[in-house]
């Protein structure tokens, strides 16, 4: 294959004001092949556009995979490299890949889920004797998992609405749960300063408690690449926990039982911590009123985010992992630009503290609540 070409001249749009030129678009094209995540199918070799779009992506794997009267949205990888946009953008201009060689874009099918309003309550279950502090669904939906000031985690089967497991072991509340992101590990940490692993389909505890921290456990989050890197058969899970010690610890728990990486540079208590999508950076909320970002693999910090100018509670990722959303103490919200690092907005409206914050996943809508009683778009 040859080099690369572009066109060398810029069609203006009309309606754009003092006829500013639109971006120009890239020609030729390249040699691609689709494999499954799991490594047990290809497609035959295709020439394809440079210009092809991830919309234009799934269209075409549904139609070799004989899906069109029913089509499913899949991701899609390139060297761990997710393609978000499309071929160009993320993968020949992102990532500076050859256009010469054969290019393996790993699919991965994507989760579905038909949602309808809620409009009342459709069931209470009881079962807990203190305050219950977290809950979180299983990534399938078929269970829900509750950390509790009763010193235990409960699974909850949804199909029946009834408890499955009562999981002890904890010495003290347990204030976070979080589901590995394939389902099959259930994570727990607490005030006992230890992070406990479960079997929720046994109910049984998966080795011994996970040992680092000197205080409260408060927020912990899984690598979210866990089934493309398994596939891969490259490298283990990671999850990584922040605590009121000032620190986090990131782990490979299925390897080793101590931490990889001591991630300290807070000044106060780690409110909440959460991986990027892509799984690269590592976002974390504190006290200290900063946001700081760290290697999603090596725990190494990258830099911090300052504006907030009173505790920042949460944060949250867009969807592409391009920009990061955070509440805090001071009322406000702010959007930071991760390509730049910098502010991007700030929304201000509440009246008194931002407890918690969450993206739509299309991207074009934010939530938040606080102390105010209000929830805001």
């Amino acid at each position: 294959m040859g080099e690369t070409k572009f066109h060398e001249k810029r069609p203006l749009n009309p309606n754009a004001k003092n006829n500013v030129p639109e971006e120009e678009q890239p020609t030729g094209h390249i040699v691609a092949q689709f494999q499954s995540a799991e490594g047990d199918f290809e497609t035959p070799a295709l020439n394809l556009p440079i210009a092809t779009t991830t919309e234009e992506l799934q269209l075409l794997l549904n139609q070799l995979l004989n899906q069109e009267d029913d089509p499913l949205p899949y991701s899609f990888f390139v060297d761990e490299q997710e393609i978000v946009s499309g071929i160009y953008k993320d993968v020949i201009k992102g990532q500076n890949k050859s256009t010469e060689n054969v290019i393996k874009i790993l699919y991965q099918p994507q989760a579905i889920f038909k949602v309808r309003a809620v409009t009342r309550c459709s069931s209470t279950l009881s079962g807990h004797t203190e305050a219950i502090l977290s809950v979180v669904f299983s990534p399938d939906g078929t269970q829900l998992a509750s950390g509790s000031g009763d010193k235990t985690v409960r699974i909850w089967d949804l199909n029946t609405e009834t408890p499955q497991f009562t999981l002890t072991g904890h010495t003290n509340w347990v204030e976070t749960v979080a589901w590995s992101p394939d389902g099959n590990v259930l994570a727990s940490g607490g005030m006992d300063k230890t992070i406990r692993l479960w079997n929720p389909k046994t109910g049984k505890a998966i080795g011994d408690a996970l040992k680092a921290h000197r205080n409260c456990i408060t927020s912990i989050s899984w690598e979210p690449m866990h089934r493309y890197l398994d596939a891969k058969k490259k490298e283990p899970e990671r999850l990584v926990s922040c605590s009121d010690d000032f620190t986090m610890f990131l782990w490979e728990p299925s390897k080793n039982k101590r931490p990889i990486a001591r991630m300290t540079g807070h000044q106060q208590p780690v409110n909440h911590v959460s991986y990027s999508p892509d799984g690269r950076l590592i976002a974390s909320a504190s006290f200290d009123k900063s946001i700081k970002l760290w290697d999603g693999k090596t725990g190494k910090f990258l830099t911090t985010l300052r504006g907030h100018v009173g505790a920042v509670y949460q944060v949250c990722w867009s969807s592409d992992s391009r920009m990061l959303l955070s509440g805090s103490k001071d009322s406000t919200l702010k959007i930071w630009d991760l390509k730049n690092k910098k502010l991007k907005f700030d929304l201000p409206g509440h009246q008194d503290e931002v407890f918690s914050v969450d993206w739509s996943p299309r991207g074009d809508k934010v939530a938040s609540g606080g102390r105010d009683r209000k929830l805001k778009m």
